[in-house]
């Protein structure tokens, strides 16, 4: 039987339970007790697109097998699947487990080959287009982050919740946002490409400490410097850090002396990208958007976090009439089914349509 991911099983689980192979990792195994007293196991499992909990109750076969579980290790787990009580979980009171070899271990951190395409394919446009930069101050900052975390980039979560929250998500959501950017670049031509290019690659770099996933693994670890900190101030340090190092080298310091705008002034409005980039004081923006790059930044942001909340949204949403689907928070209402595209056949809602190469700049 072919192994399937977390995603696919809650797409495809029914009524009647069906069986199924994942392949996981768990994250916790946590003994729990009921209301009458009767302990349980609470069991969170993760692979590198989703998560699943599995409640093991006293009175079914895999209970005694919990207590050999352990913590952040592998399993294959083979069992029949279906919808919980509640209509939403998934559950299952048939399954069993064995631990996942090294090669298992490696094909299942990589993600699925669709999700590695997608990624590889971001974090390559990412690549191309720090590598356009003109300005050689901003230049420089991008190229070099890339160089020094490009790899940790690569196992970062855009968010804990909501949207791209996965390994490698952030690879994703910036590669998109930096897709946009250069889109509306050509649609408003007076925009600064540039500096708009590395506020898109800078905006959330913070998260490379606040929603990193572990090198070996599905957890994202809460830390005391993303809790006192967050990821908007790290943001800003990391581009001062880089700075002072670039100013220490007499040979650059003495090249960008030359060049104009003045380098306080683009160290300034990369700054400002950053810290305005949620486009609110109440979404924890220390400044409102003060320049056009700053207002486009924010609103790509939003975009395609709103567009990713979408899609993943038409997957797990229950349908409660023709065309309209359940609430799926933080989106303000229920989702109704897009409207198919011209030609297009009617039925299921249509998967996004795979990377297509772009024209070269």
């Amino acid at each position: 039987m072919p192994v399937i991911s977390i995603r696919e099983l809650k797409q495809s689980s029914g009524s009647e339970p069906a069986q199924a192979v994942i392949h996981v990792q768990l994250e916790n195994n946590r003994q729990r007790t009921t209301k009458n007293g009767d302990p349980y196991h609470e069991l969170h499992f993760a692979d590198a697109e989703s998560s699943l909990v599995l409640r093991v109750w006293k009175s079914t076969p895999m209970f005694e097998q919990c207590a050999q579980l352990e913590d952040h290790k592998f399993y294959e787990i083979t069992g029949e699947f279906g919808v919980g009580n509640d209509g939403k979980s998934i559950d299952s009171r048939n399954w069993s487990a064995r631990e996942l070899d090294s090669s298992e271990i490696g094909n299942l951190l990589s993600g699925s080959a669709e999700l590695r395409e997608k990624q590889e394919y971001h974090f390559a446009f990412i690549t191309e287009t720090v590598a356009q930069i003109a300005d050689p101050r901003l230049n420089y900052l991008a190229s070099t982050l890339l160089k020094k975390w490009g790899a940790r980039f690569q196992r970062t979560g855009a968010a804990r919740d909501y949207h791209h929250a996965r390994r490698g998500g952030l690879v994703e959501h910036v590669g998109q946002m930096m897709r946009s950017a250069v889109k509306i670049c050509e649609a408003y031509s007076w925009l600064n490409r540039d500096l708009l290019v590395t506020g898109v690659l800078f905006h959330d770099i913070g998260k490379l400490w606040e929603n990193v996933y572990s090198e070996k693994g599905f957890t994202m670890p809460y830390t005391e410097v993303s809790e006192l900190i967050g990821h908007i101030p790290m943001g800003m340090e990391i581009v001062n850090m880089l700075w002072r190092d670039a100013m220490n080298d007499p040979e650059i310091a003495e090249q960008w002396e030359q060049l104009e705008p003045p380098n306080d002034r683009v160290r300034l409005h990369l700054l400002h990208l950053i810290v305005a980039h949620h486009g609110e004081l109440a979404f924890g923006s220390p400044v409102v958007p003060k320049t056009p790059e700053a207002q486009a930044l924010h609103y790509i942001d939003n975009l395609d976090a709103k567009m990713e909340m979408f899609e993943q949204g038409y997957l797990v949403a229950e349908e409660l009439g023709k065309n309209v689907y359940q609430r799926v928070r933080p989106l303000p209402g229920r989702l109704v089914r897009p409207l198919e595209k011209w030609g297009a056949p009617a039925g299921e809602i249509p998967p996004p349509e795979p990377p297509v190469e772009d024209e070269p700049f």
